[in-house]
């Protein structure tokens, strides 16, 4: 008997829950720990893999190889399906192609591609996003369409339109790239109830969405992300930016104190730690 993908596991998995939430994992680490929690699924962040792996914000310096080979090794540790954020595909066509052949060979369920001019910058800058022209898109992912070697391969279209040319015109594109294939669409800035149920008025098909840490996107409901034809909502930040702020506060009282003895109730034991990574396992394969 065939195991299903991963790519077909996912597609399983929308179809019966008709909506997962995901955090966005962007290492080994918390690709552990986010599955020990028991999400049926994952989602990368080109932003934090950007930080966690460089050290630096989302402006395009994250490269492809980096991207894949981050994603390979969150892969190699999971037992359920991952989605990934592949940026612009890194160029035109030819390079959108080969994106996607990169992370399926990688063992990723699918990917989530925008439509800002490479290079590209972090959607949620404050600042207006440039975007490809829509015929542009709609051939770049009609090209990705056809360039799977396996069809259950989900293709996420991800629109950064809202900031320089308004709402409708991101739900129109959205329509259109679904239209070109697209399996569901991610409209940036679509964060409010009111521009959400518009999107889904417009598009009339699957939606991704990005649930910030704070309102108005991370007050919705699962019971109206359903309502809209939600079938991904990623958290984007939660892992990175809780780390960020615990992170800080024990370094700061570990350099304060001189020592972590205030600390040990914030950390888990070596026991603890070793169980996360699978040593037990490990250790069998010697036994």
């Amino acid at each position: 008997m065939n195991t299903p993908s991963m790519s077909a596991r996912l597609r399983q998995l929308i179809e019966q829950e008709g909506l997962l939430r995901m955090p966005c994992v962007y290492d080994g680490l918390t690709a552990r720990l986010a599955q020990e929690a028991g999400f049926p699924a994952l989602s990368t962040s080109g932003s934090a893999i950007a930080a966690s792996l460089l050290g630096m914000p989302d402006v395009g310096l994250l490269g492809l190889s980096e991207n894949v080979q981050q994603a390979t090794r969150i892969v190699n540790v999971l037992n359920v399906p991952l989605i990934c954020d592949a940026d612009t595909g890194y160029g035109g066509i030819l390079n959108a192609v080969r994106t996607l052949r990169e992370f399926e060979a990688a063992g990723v369920a699918g990917i989530y591609l925008e439509d800002q001019v490479f290079p590209k910058k972090c959607g949620q800058l404050p600042t207006d996003t440039a975007v490809e022209s829509i015929d542009d898109q709609c051939r770049k992912i009609e090209a990705l369409v056809k360039a799977k070697v396996n069809s259950d391969f989900y293709l996420i279209a991800r629109t950064d339109a809202k900031s320089m040319h308004g709402l409708d015109d991101a739900a129109y594109r959205g329509r259109r790239y679904l239209e070109a294939g697209a399996d569901a669409v991610l409209v940036i800035g679509a964060d409010r109830t009111d521009e959400l149920e518009r999107v889904a008025e417009v598009v009339r098909g699957p939606l991704m969405t990005v649930l910030h840490e704070h309102p108005p996107s991370g007050d919705l409901d699962d019971a109206f992300l359903r309502s809209v034809g939600c079938v991904i909502a990623i958290h984007s930040g939660v892992l990175r930016y809780a780390v960020v702020k615990k992170l800080r506060e024990v370094l700061a009282t570990m350099r304060q104190d001189g020592s972590t003895r205030a600390l040990r109730h914030e950390m888990c034991n070596l026991a603890e730690y070793n169980k996360v990574l699978g040593l037990d396992d490990w250790q069998a394969l010697e036994s």
